[in-house]
């Protein structure tokens, strides 16, 4: 099994390009192409996807940094959100963090003002947190204009073309997940 591939990666601030210049790929597998010339195995799916990713991040990470608030805490504002009062052992998962992480997070935001941390009255052991007034404020806002970033980003795409990627990178994830 041999892989070479050679890749000239040219970076402008508004355009990331990647131009392979030789691909040598002997997995006992050929190239699937869909159109003459047009390569759709696995590894160039990976490579476009990895390649319009980055593209988008710069996109999401503005966004979120106008806030002053970092990623984790960007998620778990959001969650609260769009979610209602959630469990803090709940709000780990939804947001990709563990579950020190999260105690950390909500600590952190605990102390800004920005949540608060409530007993359930029918389970006193399952403490959950919630938004505060300020909290809530400063999440819409900046959701809003997070939302409004990331619209700009694809509205290259047609609602049908955004609607089907949404589909095949579910379907995509779905498996990659299984195994």
């Amino acid at each position: 099994m041999t892989l070479v591939i050679f890749m000239l990666v040219a970076f402008d601030i508004d355009y990331i390009d990647i131009n392979t210049i030789c691909v040598n790929i002997k997995f006992g597998m050929k190239r699937k192409r869909t159109t003459r010339g047009q390569d759709s195995s696995g590894v160039h799916v990976w490579l476009v996807f990895m390649k319009a990713f980055q593209a988008l991040v710069p996109h999401a990470a503005g966004s979120i940094k106008r806030t002053k608030l970092g990623d984790s805490d960007f998620r778990v504002l959001e969650v609260l959100l769009h979610k209602g009062p959630l469990p803090v052992n709940t709000i780990g998962p939804k947001v990709w963090l563990t579950a020190g992480s999260i105690s950390v997070a909500v600590d952190r935001l605990v102390k800004k003002g920005l949540v608060a941390r409530k007993e359930r009255t029918n389970d006193r052991r399952v403490r959950q947190v919630e938004l505060t007034a300020k909290g809530r404020a400063l999440i819409t806002r900046g959701f809003r204009e997070h939302a409004a970033a990331m619209e700009d980003a694809v509205d290259v795409l047609l609602i049908k073309e955004r609607l089907t990627l949404l589909r095949l990178l579910k379907k995509l994830g779905k498996r990659a997940a299984k195994s």
